[in-house]
Parts: C-alpha cells; sequence; structure tokens
C-alpha cells in the first residue's frame, strides 16, 4: 500500500516539472495516485513520460497554467521570484513547496538511503536502485538521471525502501531522514551557495546529523570525505564505514580492480567476506562508487553476497560515460563531468580505454559562470588529458552572466598546460568540426552539465554522412 499523499501534494503544479529532480518526483506522486500538473519551458522526453503516467504538462511559463483546484506549487531552488506561475499561487494563497520538502514527504515511513557528495550521487544512487529492484526488493528511488534498463529516473515501488539522490548543492539534502546516508566526496562547488568549503562541511555535517540513532554513514576514500567522518565520529549511535583503496584505514576494502576496456571487475572485502563482481563503466572512480553502494545496501540489511551479484546488473545511467553510438569507426559518449574532479576522472578513464592506439577528441561546454570564475583553470589543465577539445560557450542556466566571465578562461589555462583546444562559439558548428577532425578508432567525449548533450546525435548523423 502507497504511503498517504500529503494535502499539497494531492493535485501538485511543477513549475520546471522537466527537471531531473522535479520530474522524479512528479512520477512517484502520479504512480501513488496523485493528479499531477505542471509547465516546462520545452517539450522533451521527459514531459512525454509524464502525460504517459497521466499528469498534465504545459509547455512554457503563465499563470493560467494553474488550475482551480492546485492543492500546492512545486519549486526548485532555479525558479526566479519572478515567475508568472509562482507569482500566481501567491496571490491565491495556495501553498509553495520545495523540491526537497517534497521528496522528504515521499520518504516518509520509508527506510531511507541517501547519496551524497559533489561527484558520483546519480551513478551511486543508480547503481543501488538497479541492484535493489534486480533482488525483487521493489525499492522506490528518485535520482538525477534516468536509467539505462528502466529509462526513467524515479519509480514508487511496494517495498520499505527509499533509495534517493541527496542534493547539497542548496542545502536541500539537510531536509532528509535517512536510515543509511552515503557520503562519496566533499569539495568547494555551489559557488553561488557557498562562501567557503567550511560552509560545505559545515552542510555535510547538518545532513549527517539527521540520521536517527543506530544509523550509518558510509564515506568514501576522499579526503574532505574522511574529513567529514572524522568530525562527526564522536556521535553516539552512529555507525561509520569508510570504504577505500588502503586496507589500514577502510572498513571496506577495495582489494583490487581491474579494468577490462569499458568495464571494470571490482573486488571488495566487506565483513570479512570477499565480493568479486564487474562494473559496466570504466574508470576507478565508478568501481569506487560500486564498492560504496555495497556497504550502503548492506548497511540497510541486504545481504552482501547477494547485492555484489545484483551490481552486474547495473548498465549505466544517463550522461554517465553513456555511449550515444557509433558512426565510421567514431564511438560518440555522453558525460556529464561538469566539476574539474569529475572531469579528470571521466577523462582519465577514457584515455584509458581508448589505449595507445585511439584518440580521445572532447566537446566540453562550461556549466555555470559562477563555477567557471571559481574552477576555470582546473577544467583547462583537465582537458590536457584529451588528444583535442573544442569548448563551447559558458551554458549560464540559472545565472546570469558574470562580466569578464567567458570560456577563454578555460582555454587559457587548458593550452597554458599544452592541450590543444579550440573556442567554438556557434554549437551548430561542432558536428562538422568533429567530422574534420576524427578518424576510425577515435572517441569522441561529448562534456557538461548544459545542452551539450543534444550534440551527440548530431555528430553521429554527420559521421555517417
Amino acid at each position: 500500500m502507497a504511503p498517504a499523499i500529503p494535502a499539497a501534494m494531492e493535485r501538485p503544479h511543477f513549475i520546471g516539472i522537466g527537471g531531473a529532480g522535479m520530474s522524479g518526483i512528479a512520477k512517484i506522486l502520479a504512480q501513488r495516485g496523485a493528479k499531477v500538473a505542471g509547465s516546462d519551458a520545452r517539450e522533451s522526453e521527459t514531459a512525454a513520460s509524464l502525460r504517459a503516467l497521466g499528469a498534465t504538462v504545459h509547455i512554457g511559463h503563465a499563470a493560467h497554467h494553474l488550475a482551480d483546484d492546485t492543492s500546492g506549487v512545486v519549486v526548485s531552488s532555479a525558479i526566479r521570484d519572478d515567475n508568472p506561475e509562482l507569482a500566481r499561487a501567491r496571490e491565491l494563497g495556495i501553498p509553495v513547496v520545495h523540491r526537497s520538502d517534497a521528496l522528504a514527504a515521499l520518504m516518509d515511513g520509508l527506510r531511507a538511503i541517501a547519496v551524497a557528495g559533489t561527484h558520483g550521487k546519480t551513478t551511486t544512487t543508480s547503481m543501488l536502485a538497479v541492484a535493489l529492484t534486480e533482488l525483487g526488493l521493489d525499492p522506490s528511488y528518485a535520482i538525477g538521471g534516468d536509467l539505462a534498463g528502466p529509462g526513467t529516473n524515479a519509480r514508487h515501488g511496494a517495498g520499505d525502501l527509499f533509495v534517493a539522490e541527496a542534493d547539497e548543492s542548496d542545502r536541500s539534502f539537510q531536509k532528509y531522514v535517512p536510515e543509511v546516508a552515503l557520503v562519496l566526496n566533499v569539495e568547494l562547488d555551489h559557488h553561488a551557495n557557498y562562501a567557503s568549503l567550511e560552509e560545505i562541511y559545515e552542510s555535510f555535517e547538518a545532513f549527517v546529523a539527521k540520521i536517527p540513532h543506530g544509523g550509518t554513514l558510509v564515506v568514501g576514500e576522499h579526503a574532505g570525505a574522511r574529513e567529514l567522518a572524522g568530525r562527526v565520529s564522536g556521535r553516539p549511535g552512529l555507525d561509520i564505514l569508510r570504504v577505500g583503496e588502503s586496507e589500514d584505514s577502510s572498513d571496506v576494502w577495495i582489494r583490487r580492480i581491474t579494468p577490462h576496456g569499458m568495464t571494470s571487475e571490482v573486488t571488495v572485502v566487506l565483513d570479512g567476506a570477499e565480493h568479486t563482481f564487474t562494473v559496466s563503466v570504466p574508470g576507478r572512480h565508478y568501481a569506487h562508487n560500486a564498492a560504496a553502494a555495497l556497504a550502503a545496501g548492506s548497511r540497510a540489511g541486504v545481504d552482501p553476497a547477494e547485492l555484489a551479484r545484483a551490481l552486474t546488473a547495473y548498465t549505466g545511467v544517463g550522461r554517465r560515460l553513456q555511449l550515444k553510438g557509433e558512426a565510421a569507426g567514431v564511438q560518440v559518449i555522453d558525460s556529464y563531468a561538469h566539476h574539474p574532479t569529475e572531469m579528470t576522472a571521466d577523462l582519465e578513464a577514457m584515455r584509458a580505454a581508448a589505449g595507445t592506439d585511439r584518440r580521445l577528441l572532447v566537446v566540453f561546454q562550461p556549466h555555470l559562470f559562477s563555477r567557471t570564475q571559481e574552477l576555470g583553470t582546473e577544467m583547462g589543465r583537465a582537458l590536457a588529458l584529451a588528444d583535442e577539445s573544442l569548448v563551447l560557450d559558458i551554458y549560464p542556466a540559472r545565472e546570469d552572466p558574470i562580466p569578464g566571465i567567458t570560456s577563454a578562461v578555460i582555454t587559457e589555462a587548458a593550452t597554458a598546460a599544452g592541450a590543444r583546444v579550440t573556442a567554438v562559439h556557434d554549437k551548430a558548428e561542432v558536428p562538422e568540426a568533429i567530422a574534420g577532425m576524427a578518424r576510425p578508432g577515435d572517441l569522441v567525449l561529448t562534456m557538461g552539465a548544459g545542452d551539450v548533450t543534444d550534440l551527440g546525435p548530431r555528430i553521429l548523423d554527420r559521421l555517417a554522412h
């Protein structure tokens, strides 16, 4: 039986319903029987999938999109105060609910596993969701990307587990009360919301503080995650599991990672028992994600030997080194990486997959002016791992331009680091540019959190003709 739907969520209207986080909550509510409606800036496959669940989806934002019986309006931090639907809701006195509060309400009464960290959240949440589903546990889940198998980012399940991606960008993850929390890494990011790394730590500490007595915190090997573990280690009733490749400093020991082209074989020692399984995406960081998922699932009561076997069923998630296709002997792969650490990890993984005989060509689109201002130099240095790169203009998302901050910050740093980079200001020119560069055997990586992902099919089409 589905948990009760909060009154404000019985007939909700989502502003920006096509977003990764918003659409997931909308899908779960629709599956639980709510009368869901919403609006988005453009038509999309996500909008179509929501309509298939019975939701009403308007394209464009207008005050009249709010139905007379709307019980609540759901917003994310990306929705501006001058949005006409938000203004209308406030005028009518309709409750306005933040996305994080809506997700927290969906978890209420279920056993939550919340996956947090500056990088790797979507992949690790997806691994857990797929493995638990494979074992017949029928979990509910809300993820920031579409699973390659089910093809969706969220689902209401009949089981008692709820796996959720916990977003730190706007501190919204502090609303959740997880039985098991997983923190993969902690780094400075989201510069519009955090002034310092210390503020980031304080935010993660507030997240961990919501774990009830007897709950578990799983942390990765990243220095920031280990620092967080040290800060909260004195709390009574909190079990802490450290995952990593160092046997001496890890409670869950990643004993071996053996790459096999676009996959890896991983051996993990957990509670004295050894478990070996295959990870279907390349790179050491994805192996770490899988080991962390194994640790978290085991502390939620799932048999680790069964869970390890089930993790092999994970076949990827949209935009996380996702193979988009092959044409003229050239493979095109999509990456969501937009922070220098993520970029380096994915580029190293693809560099290893390419070997010595194939070239790696990258189309990179910076995401956010604030992030480029703070981390643009590091982004440029990361591109030195590619053979050649095209750098697009900054994707602004929710931000207004910052004077003097352009993608030139990245191209100049990349050139100084010895990278071969070319600035491209018109995305429409990219397919032709790649066609002129690529040769059979090359790997092309479209990289960034914006609409650079749309270029993959266009590049393949141009290569094919």
